[in-house]
């Protein structure tokens, strides 16, 4: 029969395991558009990702920006301006 200071412990580290490995897991994320200046506007859906930068770069451009970046990795595609 193992002794009471062992099952503490013992039952101390399966717990302290059992809380660490869901705060220690992430999700992954795609990255954000390439080079500097993006700024996230939103998210919508669009069939491609052609679709989604020409719908949106009027809007882009009438609000003082000059380029669209859709993140395409995802169905409801992050979008930046920059």
């Amino acid at each position: 029969m193992k002794s009471w200071r062992t099952r503490i412990g013992v039952g101390l580290a399966v717990g302290v395991a059992a809380v660490a490995v869901p705060l220690t897991s992430t999700t992954a994320f795609a990255a954000g558009p390439p080079g500097a200046g993006w700024v996230p506007v939103g998210a919508e859906a669009y069939p491609s990702k052609a679709a989604c930068e020409a719908s949106e770069l009027p809007t882009a451009q009438a609000n003082g920006y000059h380029e669209v970046w859709c993140d395409d990795s995802k169905r409801i595609m992050p979008i930046y301006y920059r």
